[in-house]
């Protein structure tokens, strides 16, 4: 399954991505609020990346750039840290930072939690300085609910309910 939107294509990972998934979870600039990985922790999270799909009908994309087919990031739906939740997750390439991509990403990966998943509510955290992430999370529409702390660090926690989110009319096309 994929999707494509005016400039990304979001296909399921394969274990072919793992040089270039290396490359963006071990660069400490990239990663600064998610901590680097090694290739171990690496291959861990592309096999999980795989399962989740497997396992729930959903998770996290790979996002290819369509203009020159290269890979720039992964963004989707996971379960947050020890809970039933869903969370919207994303991480980019600093080359295609602030060029509205990680919000066509996350705006396609909420009409595709919402209209296929069926799901009620999606969450999304972020580190309070981690500015443009929070302004992804506020431009798709997410709330502010509460400060919390997952996988260590202390966060704010937005959320957005199905029956309040308004989807855009961006390109969003959905391939089987």
């Amino acid at each position: 399954m994929e999707i494509e939107t005016a400039r990304l294509q979001l296909r399921h990972f394969s274990l072919n991505d793992f040089d270039y998934l290396f490359r963006l979870y071990s660069d400490a600039e990239i990663m600064r609020y998610l901590l680097p990985r090694t290739r171990e922790q690496t291959q861990v999270s592309l096999n999980k990346h795989i399962q989740q799909w497997q396992q729930h009908n959903f998770g996290m994309w790979a996002v290819i750039y369509k203009e020159t087919g290269a890979m720039i990031g992964r963004c989707g739906l996971g379960f947050l840290e020890n809970t039933p939740e869903v969370e919207l997750g994303y991480v980019f390439d600093k080359s295609y930072w602030n060029m509205g991509l990680g919000t066509e990403a996350s705006q396609a990966t909420l009409k595709f939690g919402f209209w296929q998943v069926k799901l009620d509510r999606i969450v999304a955290i972020a580190h309070p300085e981690n500015i443009a992430s929070v302004r992804v999370i506020q431009k798709v529409g997410m709330k502010y609910e509460k400060n919390a702390r997952y996988y260590g660090p202390d966060v704010v926690y937005y959320a957005i309910f199905q029956r309040e989110w308004q989807p855009d009319d961006s390109l969003y096309i959905l391939k089987h």
